[in-house]
């Protein structure tokens, strides 16, 4: 299965992107392996993270069937990079039409962070597969329904940023098509166990939550 076609298929099941900060390569095989297991199938390792590409190449072989990739990247020899460890997914907190070109000539999945309509825009026209909506603390579910309505209408939208499942149903009901989970998720010294109960929590609010 492709880059793309992976990516869509999460977004069917469980579209809700692990965000793994602080992730450390020792104990990335037991937390993707829960991740895996509570039914997530996006998970990207920040690039700030430690030795993250250890990381993410060791994500990537163990879970074939899921979209490893990674996160706060910047440049496009960051994409290059992460490419060369197989993964797939390239996340970034801003938009760098260097950064989404790059990530389109190698045919991965590209999620750039906008918070205007003038971001969302142009990281459409540069190619991005969809628009990571950062820091979705400063981008309200009402904020988020101004901006759909103007977004040509298949454009997925993921916030991320404070999203918990409290509020995940505000953000779905103005066509929010997933989210990306980070610090409720994964903590630096969580166990494999917490992750596990973690991910269960969230997946079981978005499989609980009825679109309006």
């Amino acid at each position: 299965m492709n880059p793309h076609a992976k990516f869509s298929a999460a977004l069917a099941a469980l579209p809700l992107v692990a965000i793994l900060r602080g992730l450390k390569p020792a104990e990335a095989l037991a937390v993707g392996a829960a991740l895996v297991a509570a039914g997530w199938h996006l998970i990207e390792v920040p690039l700030n993270s430690p030795q993250p590409f250890d990381s993410i190449a060791a994500l990537t072989q163990a879970f074939p069937q899921a979209l490893v990739g990674a996160g706060t990247v910047l440049t496009p020899e960051d994409v290059r990079r992460v490419h060369a460890t197989g993964a797939e997914l390239i996340v970034s907190p801003n938009f760098n039409p260097a950064v989404v070109a790059e990530a389109v000539r190698l045919g991965m999945v590209c999620l750039p962070g906008v918070m205007t309509a003038s971001e969302a825009f142009a990281a459409l026209d540069a190619g991005a597969t969809g628009l990571k909506i950062f820091p979705a603390e400063m981008i309200t579910p009402l904020v988020l329904k101004a901006l759909r309505a103007v977004l040509p209408a298949g454009t997925v939208v993921l916030p991320v940023g404070g999203i918990s499942p409290s509020n995940m149903q505000a953000y779905r009901a103005v066509g929010a098509n997933g989210f990306g989970i980070g610090s409720a998720l994964f903590k630096p010294g969580m166990s494999a166990a917490d992750v596990a109960e973690n991910a269960a929590g969230f997946a079981a609010a978005w499989a609980g939550t009825i679109r309006v």
